[in-house]
């Protein structure tokens, strides 16, 4: 398991791989939806296998366990960060309403500048990493981790609780000493607490799945409800890519108005795109381009997101950055939702991305008093075979 969390295309392929065979699974699907379907585990296969041979890693883990980030500059810079974040998160609370409070529909209402507030407040996931690596102090790490976990349940956003989980899963794996055996019990419990988050939020989201027309096979309709809600939000992504395949729809409006900032709504309820169920309108992180640039863009655009996945793992080395780790836990992220729904390729992405370039930046202009002493990964490079 630890080669297989070193590998980058791991949190691409893999995804993938599982969605496509759960959207096998949970439909009957109608004549010509297998095309998309066998175009992305395609797509999802190559690129592992030529990560198999391509050379590059994550560094050991070990590289993880033994950088020590509390005191030094970087970490000084982001619990700044995680300052502003937390006062953002306190002014969504307090200035609109609570969805899980006041009303399950309010979470998707962006009007009264509530939509810049949460450009910010969004990046609450990034809470619980800066916790559990930049303090030693007990308090301050539990406050930390719990506002990135519960901020995201307040405002009834998911994608946002599933990031936090699975960057804090992810942080305490690669740091686990190499000798002893992965947390799988501490992995599983965030496991397990996400997805019933996940299906209690889904139903108060979106009510029931009776409202759902799609063509559910015999075996997705005898599993509990709470399930039914996973294994439909981890295939309607792929369903919906074949059945704009099949369709030979096209729009490239879609791809522009998520690249181009307040270029237009990037939503598809209520346009005319042919879904199958209007109401269950995710796509995945590749539809927008095979709705612009038809099949051979989609594919490019899985294999841009590839690359993009190596740039944030190369940019681990030589010495596991405080926020060269924050872009790869992103990246790895949107890696793993991309056939969920579209977050690598928009602007807020180019946007963190950006943040952490900057913060970086401003870390290295800080006084070297800040800076812890000794480095023993400072000769580490990353393998090339």
């Amino acid at each position: 398991m630890r080669r297989l969390l070193r590998l980058p295309s791991a949190y691409l392929s893999l995804p993938m791989l599982v969605t496509c065979v759960l959207t096998l699974l949970a439909y009957d699907l109608p004549a010509g939806y297998l095309e998309g379907i066998w175009l992305l585990l395609g797509t999802a296969l190559a690129i592992m296998m030529f990560d198999l041979v391509a050379g590059l890693r994550l560094p050991a883990f070990d590289a993880f366990r033994v950088r020590d980030y509390v005191g030094t500059r970087e970490a000084f810079v982001a619990l700044a960060f995680a300052g502003i974040i937390i006062l953002f998160c306190i002014l969504d609370l307090t200035l609109f309403p609570i969805p899980l409070i006041d009303a399950p529909a309010s979470y998707a209402q962006m009007e009264g500048g509530r939509a810049h507030v949460r450009h910010i407040s969004d990046m609450c996931w990034v809470l619980p990493p800066i916790g559990l690596l930049c303090t030693r102090n007990k308090a301050l790490r539990v406050l930390l981790v719990a506002i990135g976990l519960v901020f995201p349940v307040l405002v009834i956003d998911r994608n946002r609780i599933f990031a936090a989980l699975f960057a804090t899963a992810l942080v305490i794996v690669f740091r686990r000493d190499a000798t002893r055996p992965l947390p799988w019990k501490i992995v599983g419990v965030l496991a397990i607490g996400g997805a019933v988050v996940f299906s209690v939020l889904g139903i108060l989201r979106s009510g029931t799945l009776e409202t759902v027309a799609l063509p559910f096979s015999d075996a997705y309709r005898a599993m509990p409800v709470g399930v039914q809600w996973l294994l439909l939000y981890a295939s309607a992504g792929p369903y919906n890519f074949a059945s704009m395949l099949a369709k030979h729809y096209a729009n490239p409006s879609f791809l522009i108005n998520q690249l181009v900032p307040m270029a237009g709504s990037i939503a598809t309820a209520g346009t005319d795109i042919p879904l199958d169920a209007p109401n269950i309108n995710v796509g995945s992180e590749f539809m927008p381009f095979l709705l612009a640039f038809g099949p051979y863009g989609a594919i490019l655009s899985v294999l841009v997101l590839y690359a993009m996945q190596r740039w944030s793992v190369r940019r681990l080395y030589p010495r596991v950055s405080l926020f060269s780790l924050l872009i790869f836990l992103r990246m790895s992220y949107v890696c793993l939702m991309s056939p969920f729904a579209p977050q690598a390729f928009t602007w807020t992405n180019a946007g963190f991305i950006a943040i952490c370039l900057v913060l970086q930046a401003v870390a290295a202009l800080l006084p070297s008093r800040l800076a812890s002493t000794g480095d023993p990964l400072a000769a580490a490079r990353p393998p090339t075979s």
